[in-house]
This record gives C-alpha cells, structure tokens and sequence, in this order.
C-alpha cells in the first residue's frame, strides 16, 4: 500500500484558508500537494498565502516554500526540492489528467465551481455550497463557533453570515471592501500601523479609508481590478503586526480538521 506521504494531494485555492491547510499538511509529512489557482488571485492576507507564488514565482509562510510551475518537469523538480507546488489552472483540468488521491476544494467560495466526489478517492471540501455524499465525501465547517472544523459525512455546512469573525470586539468595522469598480491603488504596506480615518487608499477616484484603529493585517495587491463590494483589505485592532505573517488560529483549526479526515479514512 502507498506510504500517507506518498499521497498525491491536490488542492484548488491557495488563499489563506487554504495555505493553513497546506501548511498543516506539510508539517505533518506530506510532500507531495499541488495547488491550484487563477491568473489574479485576489487575497487579501498575502503574507500568509501561497498564491502570491503566481505573481512572485515563489512564496514562504513559516518555513514552507511554494513555488509556480507550469508543466510536469516542473511539479516533479518542486516536489524533489521539498516545496508544495503552485500552478495557474481556475478550471481544474489537472485533477483529471492525475487523478490524484486526495482533493481538497478550500476555494472557501460558497459554492461548488466544479468538484465531483469521483475526482479522486478522497475528496474534502471546506464551507457552505457542498453537499456531503454528493459532491464529495467530507464537508468541513468553516463558520467560526462550537462546530468550527467539524466534519460532515451527511448534508452541508453552516449557511454564510456574511458577517466576519470576531476580532478584539469588532467583525464588519475590521473589513475594508471595495466603493466601487476600477484598480486599487496603495501606499500601505501589510504589517502598517492605521488609525481610524486615515486613508488606506483608492479604487479609481474613491477613497478607501479605515473605519478602527488598528494594524493592516491584510491588503489586496495594488494594482488589482476590483469591484463594489469586494474585500480589499483587514485590519486587526490588536495592533500586533506579528499576526499578520503566521497562519491564523481558523486556518489552523481547519488544516487539523482535514488531516484528522485523511487519517480516519487511510487508517482503516
């Protein structure tokens, strides 16, 4: 039988929720994950987010490398060196062409946007939009609360809020969306100190300005295209900027979940 480190996982997203996973994943032996993103990744907690590799060629949250590759070569090159491997695929062809063992689907995007519980042995997904038993054989919560990272083997997770986690007394005040359409344009960097009113900067002629006082925990990539509505950046009033280059608490917690699901099913 395959060693659990021999597993081939693939994973589509490479976001925050979905680099903690990884993360996770990695620090517990294995070594061979694929990541699957778009051509414009829109995250907002860079710093901890492995789909910078597409702009930057390659990306470290603490200690792991990701790097991009576009072809086998190149995934079996990243895979040898120890780094999880990245590449440009929105549409997840490449999970037919490999077959891999595991499919982890942490897009976290509300919906399925094209997973089936056939494309692999094993297949997780993370958040509301899925249907255990049909679309896949594990759901894991991802509302924040008693059942965060709890596995469903029947039925769906919690339906979205829409409201942001609670963070030092704040949930939709800490988030920074978008007042209309056009490119973002900054001169913050994450990891900033802001205090409330100062401007964080534009989406065409609107001003983007903050609502607390706190530390830029996250901030989409200037320059992206953007529209009404979208979040485009997180500010953390605990005003630690350390917090902004670990994994969070919530990525952990679902990272632990998926590995508890992958054990439970190879350890029968």
């Amino acid at each position: 039988m395959k060693a659990l480190k021999e597993r081939v996982i693939i994973m589509k997203g490479a976001g925050e929720m979905a680099t903690g996973v990884a993360c996770r994943l990695y620090k517990s032996g294995f070594r061979r994950i694929l990541m699957l993103e778009t051509h414009c990744p829109l995250a907002v907690r860079r710093e901890v987010s492995f789909c910078e590799a597409i702009h930057d060629d390659r990306k470290s949250v603490e200690g792991i490398d990701a790097v991009r590759i576009d072809d086998g070569a190149g995934l079996a090159k990243a895979w040898e060196k120890g780094m999880i491997a990245l590449r440009v695929d929105p549409k997840g062809d490449t999970v037919r062409r490999m077959q891999p063992d595991i499919l982890i689907d942490a897009t976290v995007a509300k919906r399925n946007l094209g997973i089936a519980i056939t494309d692999a042995t094993l297949v997780i997904a993370l958040g509301p939009g899925f249907t255990a038993g049909r679309d896949c054989h594990l759901v894991v919560e991802t509302n924040r609360g008693h059942n965060l990272g709890r596995l469903i083997t029947t039925g769906e997770a919690e339906p979205n809020t829409g409201i942001p986690g609670n963070i030092g007394g704040f949930t939709k005040e800490r988030v920074l969306r978008a007042p209309g359409d056009g490119p973002f344009t900054t001169g913050k960097k994450i990891g900033d100190p802001i205090a409330r009113g100062e401007v964080v900067g534009q989406v065409g002629t609107d001003t983007v300005t903050a609502p607390i006082d706190g530390i830029l925990r996250g901030l989409i990539r200037p320059g992206s295209p953007v529209t009404t509505g979208l979040k485009i950046g997180d500010i953390d009033p605990r005003g630690d900027a350390a917090y902004c280059h670990t994994v969070s608490e919530k990525a952990r917690a679902l990272g632990g979940s998926v590995l508890e699901a992958i054990l439970t099913v190879y350890n029968q």
